[in-house]
C-alpha cells in the first residue's frame, strides 16, 4: 500500500471558497481581505472587542521534542477537526513558518497527513507577505542606525553598544558574525555585528504581543537600539524610525485566515521561534478566532518549558487572556529516545530498534512527559495528554504511558490518530478537552511576579521549570542585570533562550534531567516586546544549514507546481 505524502492529501483536497468557510464563524466577505482565492487577510480590529472572549481557550503543547517530531500542529488542528465534529465551532490558531526550517531539516509547518492547513505550498512559502514585512521594518531601523552613526552621530551613539541586528528568513550561519561599514569612510562606520533570523526579530515578537495598531506602534518605539557612550539606552523613537517601520507593518498586524483539509477555520498570523524567541501566535490572531466560535485551539513552540511556559508567563501576561486547559502531545517513541537508549540526529533514518516494543524505555522517558505535567501544572492550568499513535505502538506501550500521564496529574489520556484520520481520529481527544474545559475549575496563576528581582525570575524557571540545582550568570551577564535592574526594567518577564531539545540547556541531557547549574551566559533587552531575553548554553539566533537541507528536493514541476514540500 503506498501511503500519500503530506503534499498529495493536500492537493486532493477540494477546497472549498474562503468566504464560505469564514462565514460559519461570523466572518463576512466585507471582513476579508482577498489574498487570491485561498488566503485572505482579516482586519486585526475584529480582535480587540472589550472583555474577554467568550470561546473556550485551549492550549497545545507537547514534551521536549526530538529530531523525529511529535505532531504538535498536526494535533492543533485535529483537535479543532474533533471538537467540530462533536458539534463545537473550533478555530486553530497557528503560526507562520519561517522559510529557514522549511529549506533546512525539520521542512514545513501545515500540520500532517489529514489534519493539515491548506494550501499547504502558500502556507510553507510566503503567505502573504508578513515575514518580508517584519524583515523590511528590522531592516529600515538598522540602516537608520548606522546612517545616525555615520552622519555626526547625533544621538551620541557608541559603536561598540549597538544592539540591533539585521535579519533574514533563512538559515545562514555565514551571517552570524560579521563586520559592516568596510570600503571606505562614505559606507559607514566599520563595526562588529551580525544577523538573526526573521523570527527573533524583536519586531516580530512585537507584532505577536501587540493588542491594536496604536499599542504596536508605541511599541515600536520603544525598540532600544544601543547605548551611548555613558550608557543611556537610544530607542527607535529617537532615531525618528518607529513611524516608517509602523507604516511599513500596516497590513502585516491583520491575522491571515485559511481553511483545514476539512474545510473549517484557520487563523495564521507571526512566528516567533520558542527557543530563541516567545513562540506563540498573535494575540490578535486567537482574539479573532474567538469572535465566533466555542473553541479556540492555539499551539505554543516545542516543549511545555520552552513555547508554553513563555505563552503562560510573556503572553497571557500582555492579553489578559488565560487557559481553560493545556494538551501535551507525546509520541511512543519519543519517550523512548528520552530513556538515553536511542540516540537520534537530524536528518538521519531512526534507529530500527526505536520501532521495537521496548516497556522499559517507555517507562524511563516518560519521565519527561510527567515533568511537562507538572510544568503545566504550576501555572494552575488543567491537562489532558494526546498520545499520538505510531503504527509500530505496541498496547502495551500505549497504556502505559497513559496510566503515567495519569498518575502524574493529568485530568485525561487519549490516544489520538488525527494524522491518519483527521477528525475522526481526534474525538475521543476532543471529548475529554471539552469535559475538562466545561467542569475545570482551574485556577490559573504566573510562575513569578513581576516585581520579583530578574535574577530571581531567572532562577524560578530554571529550577522549577527545567530542574536545575543552581544558576551560574557569566560576570557580563551579571553586569546586566544589575544594568536593567537600574534602568527600571527589573519588572519585565524572562524570555529564556535556549536548546529545544532537553529541559536543561544541553541537548545531551535527556529526559528528566536534575541538580545540574543552568549557565546564563548574556541578556538582551526587548523593550518593545515587553521582555528580557536570557541566553544560555551555546544557543544561537541564526541557525545554518545541514549536509541535506530540504530544499534540495523542492522544484517545480512542468505545469508550475511545487514539488518535495513536506
Amino acid at each position: 500500500m503506498t501511503i500519500p505524502t503530506d503534499l498529495e492529501i493536500a492537493r486532493a483536497v477540494k477546497l472549498k471558497p474562503l468566504p464560505e468557510v469564514a462565514a460559519r464563524y461570523g466572518l463576512s466577505s466585507d471582513d476579508l481581505v482577498p489574498y487570491g482565492r485561498h488566503l485572505a487577510k482579516v482586519d486585526h480590529r475584529l480582535g480587540t472587542p472589550e472583555g474577554p472572549p467568550p470561546a473556550h481557550y485551549v492550549l497545545v503543547t507537547a514534551i521536549t521534542p526530538t529530531p523525529a517530531g511529535e505532531g504538535k500542529t498536526v494535533h492543533t488542528i485535529g483537535l479543532a477537526l474533533g471538537l467540530e465534529r462533536l458539534g463545537k465551532r473550533a478555530v486553530c490558531t497557528i503560526r507562520q513558518p519561517s522559510m529557514g526550517p522549511v529549506f533546512g531539516i525539520k521542512g514545513g509547518a501545515a500540520g500532517g497527513g489529514y489534519s493539515q492547513v491548506v494550501p499547504m505550498e502558500d502556507f510553507n512559502l510566503h503567505l502573504t507577505g508578513d515575514f518580508h514585512a517584519v524583515a523590511a521594518a528590522n531592516n529600515l531601523l538598522a540602516a537608520a542606525v548606522d546612517t545616525s552613526l555615520l552622519l555626526d552621530n547625533p544621538l551620541g551613539l557608541d559603536p561598540l553598544h549597538i544592539s540591533w541586528k539585521r535579519v533574514v528568513d533563512v538559515n545562514d550561519r555565514a551571517l552570524r558574525a560579521i563586520t559592516v561599514g568596510q570600503g571606505g569612510a562614505r559606507n559607514g562606520v566599520p563595526r562588529e555585528t551580525g544577523f538573526d533570523i526573521t523570527s527573533a526579530s524583536e519586531v516580530m515578537a512585537v507584532l505577536g504581543l501587540s493588542t491594536d495598531l496604536a499599542d504596536m506602534r508605541a511599541r515600536l518605539g520603544r525598540i532600544i537600539v544601543g547605548e551611548t557612550h555613558d550608557g543611556r539606552g537610544v530607542t527607535a523613537e529617537e532615531v525618528e524610525c518607529a513611524g516608517a517601520m509602523a507604516a511599513i507593518l500596516r497590513h502585516a498586524i491583520d491575522p491571515t485566515v485559511m481553511q483545514t483539509t476539512e474545510g473549517t477555520l484557520a487563523c495564521v498570523h507571526t512566528g516567533p521561534f520558542a527557543n530563541i524567541a516567545h513562540g506563540n501566535s498573535s494575540i490578535l490572531a486567537d482574539r479573532v478566532a474567538a469572535r465566533g466560535s466555542d473553541y479556540v485551539v492555539t499551539e505554543a513552540g516545542f516543549g511545555a518549558d520552552m513555547g508554553a511556559e513563555k505563552f503562560f508567563n510573556i503572553k497571557c501576561r500582555a492579553s489578559g487572556l488565560v487557559p481553560d486547559v493545556a494538551v501535551i502531545v507525546a509520541t511512543v517513541r519519543a519517550l523512548k529516545s528520552h530513556s538515553g537508549m536511542f540516540p537520534l540526529k537530524q536528518g538521519r533514518p531512526l534507529p530500527p530498534a526505536l520501532l521495537e516494543p521496548n516497556l522499559e524505555a517507555v517507562a524511563l522517558g516518560a519521565a519527561n512527559l510527567e515533568a511537562q505535567i507538572d510544568n503545566v501544572r504550576a501555572h494552575g492550568v488543567p491537562v489532558v495528554v494526546a498520545i499520538n499513535r505510531f503504527p509500530s505502538d505496541s498496547p502495551g506501550e500505549l497504556e502505559l504511558i497513559a496510566q503515567r500521564a495519569l498518575d502524574a496529574g493529568a485530568e485525561a489520556a487519549e490516544i489520538s490518530e488525527v494524522h491518519a484520520r483527521g477528525g475522526a481520529g481526534g474525538e475521543a481527544l476532543a471529548a475529554a478537552v471539552v469535559r475538562v474545559a466545561e467542569t475545570s475549575s482551574g485556577e490559573f496563576r504566573f510562575l513569578y511576579r513581576d516585581e520579583l528581582p530578574l535574577a530571581e525570575k531567572i532562577e524560578t524557571l530554571a529550577l522549577r521549570i527545567y530542574g536545575a540545582g543552581s544558576v551560574e550568570f557569566a560576570p557580563a551577564a551579571r553586569a546586566q542585570l544589575e544594568r536593567l535592574e537600574e534602568q527600571g526594567f527589573g519588572h519585565l518577564p524572562i524570555c529564556v533562550a535556549k536548546t529545544q531539545y532537553s529541559l536543561s540547556h544541553d541537548p545531551q541531557f535527556k529526559g528528566r534531567p536534575r541538580g545540574f547549574v543552568f549557565p546564563i551566559r548574556e541578556l538582551r533587552l526587548a523593550a518593545g516586546a515587553g521582555f528580557v531575553i536570557a541566553y544560555a548554553g551555546n544557543i544561537m539566533t541564526m541557525p545554518g544549514l545541514g549536509r541535506s537541507p530540504a530544499y534540495r528536493r523542492v522544484d517545480l514541476d512542468a505545469e508550475g507546481r511545487i514539488q518535495g514540500l513536506f
